[in-house]
């Protein structure tokens, strides 16, 4: 007897079948992603290391690489951002399979690999009807880093876009001051 597989089934089965890509439901779509080259891995260390110089466990907050965020636009909706910042007490909002509920990330940082269209398009769609207060997306393929804050009615305004040389203000919503530099995230060094 044949059982139809659930998108979330899927996920499941891809993500024990390629081990190190990244597994994402998003608006109804199975998402794979590879595992990120050498410069993606350590602009993503140079972040935990620019949060723990910021004090931001001092502020209450953790922050942490590829847990889950469940979104609530379709049933087996999920991603698994680059980077987070989180409530200290986000253990506490688990929901399911490695994800927790949307209301402990305070930011969320994507930094673009192959399927860089997702990131900026459907990513920025679905961290805004989360309520994801602040996304950051390090687009390597166009060479700017894009800050979106402040979802209202589950959209984000136009982003703010910075170039090399400049540097990302992390907005204050965040608990924590910090400045990044737009080089130091597209390269990682």
């Amino acid at each position: 007897m044949q059982h139809e597989l659930t998108l979330g089934e899927a996920a499941d089965l891809l993500s024990r079948a390629l081990p190190g890509h990244r597994v994402e439901i998003l608006q109804g779509r199975l998402i794979v992603t590879p595992p990120p080259d050498g410069s993606h891995a350590l602009s993503l260390t140079w972040l935990v290391v620019a949060f723990d110089r910021a004090g931001a466990r001092q502020a209450g907050l953790r922050y942490v690489q590829g847990i889950g965020l469940w979104l609530p636009g379709l049933p087996d909706d999920y991603a698994i951002p680059d980077f987070s910042v989180v409530d200290e007490d986000f253990r506490d909002a688990h929901v399911q399979k490695n994800c927790y509920a949307p209301n402990v990330f305070r930011l969320v940082v994507e930094v673009t690999s192959s399927n860089w269209a997702d990131d900026l398009g459907t990513k920025v769609e679905s961290y805004a009807e989360a309520g994801v207060p602040v996304y950051i997306v390090v687009d390597r393929k166009h060479g700017e880093v894009l800050l979106y804050s402040d979802p209202a009615d589950g959209k984000y305004p136009p982003p703010q876009r910075y170039e090399r040389g400049a540097s990302v203000p992390v907005p204050a919503s965040v608990g924590v001051t910090l400045e990044l530099p737009v080089d130091t995230l597209l390269d990682g060094d």
